[in-house]
C-alpha cells in the first residue's frame, strides 16, 4: 500500500518519477519543497529490480516500503556518487518498480544554474532521468481560488475522467445517505472525518478489525472522502453521509477478498432500509437469493436506489442481475457482456486504505462505488429521482471513451453532464487529460469484487 503519512503539494509534479513506489515523508517536507521548487531537482538511475511485483495495488502489500522491491546497491551508489560529482543533497528517495528506476529529489547547490546542471546531468551516462522539480496548480474556480486543497486529487483518475469537479459547483451529494454494505470501514479515516452518519456489524463483535478492512473503506474512500480538508483525496459526493453495514468478512490481513453470507447480507440490507438509505452500495457479487432478492425488491419499490456490480457469468445473472437495480461495470471491461450496464473508470483509482493510508483500487466494484456517488449528487437535487428516472439518465449523458486501446467504444457515466441535465442549465468542459489508456487486472476478491 501507499502509506502517505502527510499531506504533499507537490505530489502532481512528480509525473516522470511518480508512481506507486512513492512515500510521501513527512508535512515539513512538502513545506520545504514547496516554499522554493527551484532549488530542487529529480533524478534517477537504474535500478534492476530484486524481486518482481506485480501492477499497483494487486498484492496484499503492493508498494510498501517494506515490500521487497527496493533500491539496490549499486543504485544506491549511483545516487551518492552523483550527488557527491555534483554537489547535490538528497531530499527523499524511492524505488520505482514499474520504471525499474531509483528515483530521488535533491537539492541544487547555493546559487547553482538549475538548467545549467540538468543539462549536465542528461548526458551523463549514469542517469536514467532527470528533470525539473515543476508546481502545477489545481483547477481553479471562477475566481481564481482553487477549487480543492486536497493534495491527491490531481492524482484521481476517475475523478479526472468523469468530470466531477466541474460537478460540484451544483452539487456535492449534501446530506444523501449512502448505506455501503460491504465489509467494515476505517471510521476513524482523516478522509471519512464528518461523513460516517451510523455503523453496525453483522459479521461478529471485532471492532478493531471492522476498522481494518480494507475493501470497504476503499468504497467509502470514492464515494465520500471529506473535500478541501487538506488530507488526501477527494470523495465523488464529500456531502454525502455514510452508512456503514458490515455484511461481509475479510479472507485475510492485508487483503481485498472477502465473503458474505444470505444472512449477514439480508441483516445489513434490513438495516440500511430501517435507516432510510436513499442509496444502497453493494459492490459484491453472487447467486440469485430468494431472502436478500425480496428485501432488494421492497428497497426498489420504497424508492431507494440499489447499485450493484455488473456479474457476468452467474446463472440469472446473479443476485444484483434484476430490473431496477442500477448494474455498474469497469470502463476498462467493455466486454462484461450485460447488456443494461452502465460504465465507470474502474483501473487503478486512489482511494483510502485503513491507519489512515490510501492507494490505488481496480475492478467493477470500485467503478460501482464511483456511480453510488454520482447518484448521491444527482439526489441532492431532485430527491424524487426513481431508480429507472435515475439510470436512464445517467445512460444518456454517458461520454464516449475509447478503451481497449480504442478498439472498443464504451459511454463512461459523467458526473457534469448528468448534473447539467438534471439543472436544465450551465455547460461542461471537455476534461480527457488522462486519457483512457489502462493497464493492468482488477484486484478485488471473488466474493465483494466482481470481474
Amino acid at each position: 500500500m501507499i502509506r502517505f503519512a502527510a499531506p504533499l503539494l507537490f505530489a502532481a509534479s512528480l509525473a516522470a518519477c511518480a508512481g506507486p513506489g512513492v512515500r510521501i515523508e513527512s508535512r515539513a517536507l512538502s513545506d520545504q519543497l514547496a516554499q522554493d521548487p527551484d532549488h530542487y531537482i529529480i533524478a534517477a538511475v537504474s535500478n534492476e529490480p530484486v524481486a518482481f511485483v506485480s501492477q499497483a495495488g494487486s498484492t496484499p502489500r503492493g508498494y510498501d516500503i517494506d515490500s521487497s522491491y527496493g533500491p539496490t546497491a549499486r543504485a544506491r551508489q549511483l545516487m551518492r556518487q552523483l550527488e557527491a560529482d555534483y554537489k547535490l543533497r538528497e531530499v527523499s528517495a524511492w524505488p520505482i518498480d514499474a520504471l525499474h528506476m531509483h528515483c530521488a529529489v535533491l537539492e541544487i547547490p547555493a546559487g547553482a544554474d538549475r538548467a545549467a546542471l540538468l543539462n549536465r546531468l542528461s548526458q551523463d551516462h549514469r542517469v536514467a532521468l532527470t528533470q525539473p522539480l515543476q508546481v502545477f496548480a489545481m483547477r481553479t474556480d471562477a475566481n481564481g481560488r482553487d477549487a480543492y486543497n486536497d493534495p491527491y486529487v490531481g492524482l484521481q483518475r476517475g475523478f479526472q475522467q468523469m468530470d466531477v469537479a466541474d460537478a460540484h459547483p451544483w452539487s456535492r451529494g449534501d446530506g444523501v445517505r449512502v448505506a455501503i454494505i460491504d465489509t467494515g470501514v476505517d471510521i476513524n479515516h482523516p478522509d471519512l472525518r464528518g461523513s460516517i452518519a451510523a455503523a453496525a456489524n453483522f459479521v461478529d463483535t471485532d471492532e478493531a478489525q471492522f476498522r481494518r478492512d480494507r475493501h470497504g473503506t476503499e468504497m467509502a474512500g470514492v464515494i465520500a472522502a471529506v473535500a478541501n480538508n487538506r488530507e488526501g483525496i477527494v470523495g465523488i459526493a464529500p456531502g454525502a453521509r455514510l452508512l456503514v453495514f458490515k455484511a461481509c468478512w475479510q479472507e485475510q490481513a492485508g487483503a481485498d477478498a472477502a465473503r458474505c453470507n444470505s444472512f449477514t447480507l439480508a441483516r445489513a440490507l434490513s438495516a440500511a432500509l430501517d435507516a432510510h438509505a436513499q442509496i444502497v452500495n453493494m459492490s459484491l457479487a453472487g447467486p440469485d437469493d430468494p431472502l436478500v432478492g425480496d428485501l432488494i425488491r421492497v428497497g426498489l419499490r420504497r424508492g431507494v436506489l440499489i447499485v450493484g456490480a455488473a456479474t457476468p457469468g452467474l446463472e440469472g445473472g446473479g443476485l444484483l442481475h434484476q430490473p431496477g437495480v442500477i448494474e455498474v461495470a469497469s470502463a476498462e471491461a467493455p466486454e462484461v457482456g450485460i447488456s443494461r450496464a452502465l460504465f465507470a473508470p474502474g483501473t487503478e483509482i486512489l482511494t483510502l486504505l485503513p491507519d489512515g493510508h490510501y492507494d490505488f483500487a481496480s475492478g467493477a466494484s470500485i467503478a460501482t462505488a464511483q456511480v453510488s456517488g454520482v447518484l448521491a449528487l444527482m439526489l441532492a437535487k431532485n430527491s424524487t429521482l426513481s431508480a429507472d428516472g435515475a439510470y436512464q439518465l445517467l445512460r444518456d449523458t454517458s461520454q464516449s471513451s475509447s478503451a481497449n486501446n480504442g478498439s472498443d467504444a464504451v459511454k463512461r457515466v459523467n458526473a457534469c453532464a448528468v448534473l447539467v441535465t438534471l439543472v436544465h442549465q450551465g455547460a461542461c468542459r471537455s476534461n480527457d487529460e488522462f486519457g483512457d489508456e489502462s493497464g493492468g487486472a482488477e484486484n478485488h476478491g471473488p466474493r465483494v469484487a466482481s470481474h
